[in-house]
């Protein structure tokens, strides 16, 4: 009778470990690309390095200094620009493709979504230099039309269409990203509901406008969180397109290349790093703050 017991012993213990053995290869990389450079960088910020001084313990220095300069916060107010203009309008052209192509009233509904999904696939730097050229005041297609017309050239990176230029290029790239965690949200909500709205005489509008949207608002909520933390984090566009607007975006253009500029071209690397961890700070206040909100609402 006493056979039988280690092996269960093993199987409890097997089943135990399991659970760690899946997770390890995650932690791994979670702790090496994540928690590692997180405590290098503040290692770093809590330092001052100096050529007559050489490197000192100067505390939260750094932090303070951060929270008081006016670049850092020029650039946090011009991303909350960015995000005002290019969070709503892609969340709704998002929002109306999903429940177009969950209508049932479109044909090729794949053909559709992966066409709309596949700028997603495209690299921002790549996505950035195609509408770079596209934008271009000299050799831009756009500008070429114009002279041909004998009209006067658009300039799509002036100071006052820069912004929605660059918001421009974010809502190309991320669209078919939202319509598909949109379209996939509208395919899980039961097909009853849709036969027993059919039934109270609610048409395709009402249903979508009464029921689905409804049904989905926490996901949507989700995206405008993510899409407003990726809006803090912006970089690509405006570090690339400063080469043919150097007047416009200049290297505090955004909090992310501030920091960049200040570790590469200044060799501050102890002031960016506290740089990055103050608007990481900043992301996390936003984004709280957007969450009360939506919480409060929904409660009311």
């Amino acid at each position: 009778m006493a056979g039988p017991r280690p092996k269960k012993r093993r199987h409890l213990i097997s089943k135990r470990v399991a659970p760690y053995l899946f997770l390890a290869p995650f932690t791994l990389l979670f702790l090496a690309f994540l928690i590692a450079p997180m405590v290098y960088a503040f290692n770093l910020a809590i330092y001052r390095t100096t050529v007559v001084a050489g490197t000192k313990f100067v505390g939260a220095d750094n932090f303070i200094r951060a929270l008081g300069d006016p670049k850092f916060w020029q650039g946090v107010i011009v991303l909350l620009k960015f995000a005002i203009i290019q969070i709503p309008g892609m969340v709704a052209v998002a929002l109306l493709i999903a429940l177009i192509l969950d209508s049932g009233t479109v044909y090729l509904k794949s053909f559709f979504r992966v066409s709309l999904f596949l700028p997603y696939a495209v690299p921002a730097v790549i996505a950035t230099l195609i509408w770079g050229y596209l934008y271009g005041p000299a050799f831009g297609p756009f500008t070429q039309l114009a002279n041909a017309l004998h009209l006067p050239a658009p300039d799509f990176l002036a100071a006052s269409t820069v912004l929605p230029s660059i918001a421009n290029i974010a809502n190309w790239e991320y669209t078919g990203y939202q319509m598909i965690i949109y379209y996939a949200a509208l395919q899980a909500i039961p097909a009853d509901l849709e036969e027993a709205a059919a039934m109270d005489g609610a048409n395709g509008f009402i249903y979508a406008l009464k029921v689905k949207l409804p049904l989905i608002a926490p996901m949507v909520v989700v995206t405008i969180i993510f899409s407003i933390i990726g809006s803090l984090q912006l970089f690509s566009e405006p570090y690339l397109l400063h080469n043919i607007a150097p007047a416009q975006i200049s290297n505090s253009y955004t909090p992310n290349y501030y920091a960049y500029s200040l570790a590469f071209s200044n060799q501050q690397y102890n002031y960016s790093a506290a740089v990055s961890f103050v608007l990481g700070a900043v992301t996390a206040v936003i984004s709280y703050v957007f969450m009360l909100i939506v919480n409060r609402g929904s409660r009311a």
